[in-house]
């Protein structure tokens, strides 16, 4: 055996050795990231504090909502297409953006819609102190009001990301922290309407909440497809019997016999954070 191959095969056990390791290195971190995710980003997660995700029900009936607007033409068009149906939904809106449009805030609740605070400019609050998150959420909110006149009591967090502390702020802010129990169907990436109407569908169940995306974190963003996307799913799901109520109706019809929806109850009769 020359001194040569026994070099190779030292090599070769060390290379082998070195790509075992890397892999597990890889796996690991992919297991702390799907950890991380699940643990702050998870809808389902109920470690930080009450959410809404799912309204109990036995009835046909879901809240469509969407985020990150208002972004026009985009919003304009599925305001108009709602409105058009009969149908109502849940705009969990970016101050800024407000700022910049306001009058279609203003058409938004003239329809019938509903309002959500969906922070100042989308910032990701598990990064930030709570003072911080403080001024996201009542930046936001004054900005609502000056457009509409309206102040909203849900919120929902920006990628669904929350801690004690998120949670906590809204709570005492005097918000209910919505989620949602239909897999988010990506809309943001513009795959074909068709396909994310699909994601949404197979998803549908009594008492659900669907989320669609009408901006890009309070910028502009080509939303075409979830236009088109969401006449599919209202087309669908009113075949299929189904009504839509904006999130507050849905919640005050699926807690309404002597039973207590996620939120800041735990504050009730305390000062609030400085609202």
């Amino acid at each position: 055996m020359s001194a040569q191959y026994r070099r190779n095969v030292r090599y070769g056990r060390a290379a082998s050795v070195f790509w075992l390791r890397l892999s597990a290195v890889c796996l690991l971190a992919a297991a702390a990231v799907a950890g991380m995710w699940y643990f702050f980003e998870n809808p389902l997660n109920q470690t930080f504090g009450n959410t809404v995700t799912q309204v109990p029900m036995q009835k046909k009936i879901v809240a469509l909502t969407y985020d990150d607007g208002p972004n026009p033409p985009f919003t304009n068009q599925i305001v108009d297409y709602l409105h058009r149906e009969h149908v109502v939904a849940t705009f969990f809106v970016v101050g800024k953006a407000v700022d910049k449009y306001p009058q279609i805030v203003r058409q938004e609740v003239r329809y019938g819609n509903a309002l959500g605070n969906h922070t100042w400019d989308h910032a990701h609050l598990v990064l930030e102190r709570r003072a911080h998150i403080v001024a996201e959420l009542n930046d936001a909110e004054a900005a609502i009001y000056r457009a509409a006149r309206v102040k909203p009591n849900i919120f929902r967090p920006p990628f669904g990301a929350r801690n004690f502390t998120v949670i906590s702020v809204a709570h005492q802010l005097g918000y209910q922290v919505i989620m949602w129990s239909v897999p988010l169907p990506r809309d943001w990436t513009q795959p074909p309407p068709a396909v994310i109407a699909n994601r949404v569908l197979r998803n549908v169940r009594d008492g659900g909440i669907i989320v669609l995306h009408d901006g890009n974190r309070g910028l502009h963003a080509d939303r075409h497809n979830t236009v088109e996307a969401t006449k599919l799913i209202v087309s669908a799901l009113k075949a299929q019997g189904y009504r839509f109520l904006t999130v507050p109706e849905l919640i005050g019809l699926g807690y309404a016999h002597n039973k207590t929806p996620p939120g800041p109850v735990e504050y009730e009769g305390q000062e609030p954070a400085h609202r």
